[in-house]
């Protein structure tokens, strides 16, 4: 046995060489693929695939908005970042995510209004809406209690942490 295939011993059996198929020192050994690579390189690959739509599920959600609900929007994140935000955006029933500042503001009757951190409590994510009296995350289909921000379905292990909501005149502030 020659003390250059010693190493791959173990490792890579099918490589070592055969009376009728000898490996010198001069041979290249990328002449061929062996298994081995291909094996690894798909691996490689599919861990990839599987690691980019993992990372995929977990990001926002879509840009899909029109001019001016992207410009109403900047200027209602930019109120919520300046601590202004006007009460008529906060529908009854219902509620406004603030992506910037990573807060949602919900008014669940008429003139009470409450405000909790947007980030889901299950893997991180910006939730996306209020509708039917959930604050909904996109990502895993957390819903919390727009009234408590408790978690009333999915994956959540804990409440949205609230905020502190301030009414003054037609605005609200956020702390």
């Amino acid at each position: 046995m020659h003390p250059e295939y010693l190493e791959d011993l173990v490792s890579q059996p099918d490589q070592l060489p055969t009376p009728n198929h000898p490996v010198t020192q001069d041979s290249d050994r990328t002449e061929g693929i062996d298994r081995r690579t291909v094996i690894r390189s798909v691996g490689v690959v599919g861990a990839g695939v599987v690691g980019a739509a993992t990372l995929a599920a977990c990001g926002g959600s879509s840009d899909t908005a029109t001019p001016a609900s992207k410009a109403a929007g900047a200027a209602t994140s930019a109120a919520a970042a300046g601590g202004a935000i006007k009460i008529a955006d906060i529908p009854v029933g219902g509620g406004k995510v603030f992506d910037a500042t990573k807060v949602v503001v919900t008014q669940p009757k008429a003139g009470e209004y409450k405000a909790f951190s947007a980030i889901c409590t299950h893997k991180g994510c910006t939730v996306a809406k209020v509708e039917n009296g959930t604050i909904d995350c996109p990502c895993h289909g957390s819903k919390y209690d727009m009234s408590t921000g408790a978690v009333t379905g999915g994956p959540a292990p804990a409440p949205l942490p609230p905020k502190t909501v301030t009414v003054s005149g037609g605005s609200l502030t956020v702390s």
